[in-house]
């Protein structure tokens, strides 16, 4: 590398000497004898470089980039002999200001490095940035990026690669899974909680853990009050702002650089414990938010690329959050599929769920496209060939893609026709039984015609977004007000009951009913071919006080609360039943689709459906009883696994049923009854009862389990 520029200058206690630099790769990239720094821009008329010590505002130097020797195309690039790796840096860039044009160049904004691996401050949750030389409150961007120390011993730690469909995730928050004091860790809301916590994870018998976004975000930027006046966050963490950067204030150590080797760890760990870590993504959007929001990177590097703009330069919002990232873009998508590469393979996670996905099918106008280049490159990738790759199949502008994202084979979607169908048909809805049974078998109308499986449905009944389980039979509408917008936030079609008072009570008539629900949801949920998803503490009846959309909620409603595992332990034990049986019954984690027909020769069909007697389903508009029977000689496992049996009763009155008979040598046994209470709700193996009548009685609003012995 030629040399380019001055020789002489000192950081820290080296001189140090300038050269051209490379291209590639993008970022700040540690060489032998000093640092490469590249980066992207295409209308830039001048890039700086700017050189900081810790806790210091102003740079110690601010080297400016020759555009003859400093740049390869549209990437500059210079390398930096003797630079100290602990080096905090960021970038000037100038050019031009022309918003309808799409430029917000402006020489005064520091901008974070897109590829940076960690940054500066942030390292305590809420707590504001103060740098010697800061007067009061600072108009600019105060992150700033530097260089991690990547090293770590990972033991060996290899990838799970545990198949979908023996996958059962848990979606949690990092923050919100352990920071309630009630959580009895030494490090609460951090991925150090979560490492204590691997013991309970492992008690339940979830084998992934999906974490919603980890990647650095700002928590303080939230434009709206409680109505008590108490300032909301940006809570969840849905507006990146640094894709490659684990976010510092998920660290127990507090201590910037400590964000990337705590992550290693929790990763290494739950590896050890056999738990797979899945991370929500968000390149849909960035933090930058509007045009009135504050600019730490994207926008001051090259607007016009890496956002969707319409005619005017203004930004065309699908996500609902202020802008779209330009993902179709080759630069852009250069980013998402080097980002995805570098958390498979120096993080090790297992894993992508991604926010809005249907936002990465968009071209630079934002049409819809048929085959979109970013989501049949992150398909095809061979980096991330063994990961879970898992849609959100739809945007904030109404493109509704679920069943018909472009899959290649690999995508799996969440599901929200299963949540949705699954919802009305439990609560006793009338017209929907046909969808509900489809639901149930995988949704074959759905993945079938792409090629895909059953378990390419993610199946879930709730998530982040939306009630907890408990907050679904306990509240008909959401309670957002705390929220801040006069409670028009947050869906309106959430197909809850709350089974005779709004909210908390003491009735136990009410709590009676409301358990049997709880219990009807996990049942099918469990019992549902596909990939099932909890929401973290719906197996012991968290609560978020009917608020329905808790983005801006860092307090007691978001947190869990710990002390309900005690309260609620025969819940738990139930859930804890039903996961523990969904992973015994490989007929229940089937790879392909049921044909509806006798497969094995033994006279049975691998499943068949079933009303008040035995193969005549009632289908009818205005039905609500259903029985299902899958063959357990469909079994993928080396030996035949049990007949099952469920007969789902969503009416408002006692049902009589005959129940299938078997082939000789066979006898029904009472798994399950969602009508009794504990221990009676779940009998334990071993400890099942014969069923002695060839005809049976289930409660109004339950569902029964049976399991086939010899």
């Amino acid at each position: 590398m030629g040399k380019s520029s001055k020789t002489g200058l000192i950081f820290g206690r080296n001189q140090i000497e300038i050269f051209c630099g490379s291209a590639l790769p993008f970022g700040a990239s540690i060489l032998s004898q000093g640092i490469n720094f590249s980066l992207f821009s295409k209308n830039a008329r001048e890039i700086h470089l700017l050189l900081f010590e810790s806790g210091v505002e102003e740079p110690v130097l601010e080297i400016p980039f020759d555009p003859d020797l400093n740049r390869t195309g549209d990437v500059w690039h210079i390398f930096i002999k003797n630079l100290s790796r602990d080096v905090r840096y960021g970038y000037r860039v100038e050019g031009p200001y022309s918003p309808k044009d799409g430029h917000y160049f402006n020489k005064t904004n520091i901008l974070i490095d897109p590829y940076a691996k960690a940054l500066t401050g942030g390292a305590v949750w809420d707590e504001p940035i103060v740098r010697k030389g800061v007067n009061g409150k600072s108009e600019g961007y105060l992150r700033r990026s530097f260089i991690p120390y990547e090293e770590f011993d990972w033991m060996c730690d290899r990838p799970i690669n545990r198949p979908l469909k023996d996958t059962i995730i848990y979606e949690l928050h990092v923050r919100g899974f352990t920071v309630d004091k009630s959580s009895d860790v030494k490090n609460p809301g951090t991925f150090e909680g979560i490492i204590e916590k691997i013991p309970y994870l492992k008690d339940l018998g979830i084998t992934a853990v999906e974490l919603m976004p980890i990647n650095e975000f700002d928590e303080q930027i939230n434009i709206f009050t409680s109505p008590d006046g108490i300032e909301l966050k940006q809570y969840w963490g849905y507006n990146s702002i640094a894709f490659f950067a684990p976010k510092a204030s998920y660290t127990a150590g507090a201590i910037t650089g400590s964000q990337n080797i705590e992550f290693k760890k929790m990763v290494r760990e739950l590896h050890k414990a056999g738990i797979e870590i899945i991370l929500d993504v968000v390149f849909n959007h960035t933090g930058e938010g509007g045009v009135d929001s504050p600019t730490s990177s994207f926008r001051g590097l090259e607007n016009s690329i890496y956002y969707i703009l319409d005619e005017n330069g203004d930004y065309k919002n699908y996500s609902g959050c202020g802008n779209t990232m330009n993902c179709n873009h080759p630069v852009v998508r250069q980013l998402i599929i080097d980002c995805l590469r570098y958390w498979v393979s120096e993080m090790h996670v297992d894993g992508f769920r991604f926010d809005l996905a249907s936002i990465l099918g968009r071209d630079q106008y934002g049409n819809v496209l048929k085959n979109p280049p970013v989501l049949e490159e992150i398909a095809h990738d061979p980096i991330l060939a063994g990961t879970k790759i898992i849609a959100e199949a739809w945007d904030a502008a109404g493109l509704y893609q679920v069943g018909s994202f472009p899959a290649w084979g690999r995508w799996a979607e969440w599901n929200g026709k299963y949540r949705d169908d699954v919802r009305r048909f439990l609560l006793g809805n009338e017209n929907i039984i046909s969808d509900f049974a489809t639901r149930f078998s995988g949704s074959s109308d759905l993945y079938h015609v792409s090629g895909r499986n059953p378990y390419h449905s993610i199946n879930f009944i709730t998530s982040h977004d939306g009630f907890t389980l408990y907050d679904l039979v306990s509240y008909n509408k959401k309670h957002n007000k705390v929220n801040g917008e006069n409670n028009k936030d947050g869906d309106n079609n959430n197909y809850s009951y709350n089974w005779g008072k709004e909210g908390p009570v003491t009735d136990k008539k009410i709590e009676k009913k409301r358990d049997r629900q709880l219990r009807n949801y996990i049942v099918t949920l469990l019992l549902s071919q596909g990939t099932p998803m909890l929401l973290a503490g719906d197996e012991f009846k968290r609560t978020q006080a009917g608020n329905n959309n808790a983005y801006s909620q860092d307090n007691e409603i978001s947190w869990i609360n710990w002390q309900l595992l005690k309260k609620n332990a025969d819940f738990f034990r139930f859930c804890k039943g039903i996961i523990a049986f969904r992973k015994k019954h490989s007929v229940l984690r089937r790879d392909y689709f049921f044909s509806g027909k006798d497969q094995t020769g033994n006279g049975i069909s691998d499943v068949s459906w079933h009303g008040k007697k035995p193969f005549k389903p009632d289908f009818g508009e205005k039905s609500k009883i259903l029985g299902v029977l899958i063959d357990g000689s469909e079994s993928e496992s080396e030996e035949i696994d049990d007949d099952i049996f469920i007969f789902f009763n969503m009416g408002k009155e006692i049902v009589s049923f005959e129940v299938p008979e078997l082939p000789t040598g066979k006898k029904w046994y009472l798994k399950v009854n969602t009508a009794n209470e504990s221990p009676s709700d779940f009998i334990d193996d071993g400890h099942e009862e014969e069923v002695r009548e060839n005809k049976l009685k289930i409660t109004a609003h339950s569902i029964i389990l049976l399991v086939s012995k010899k």
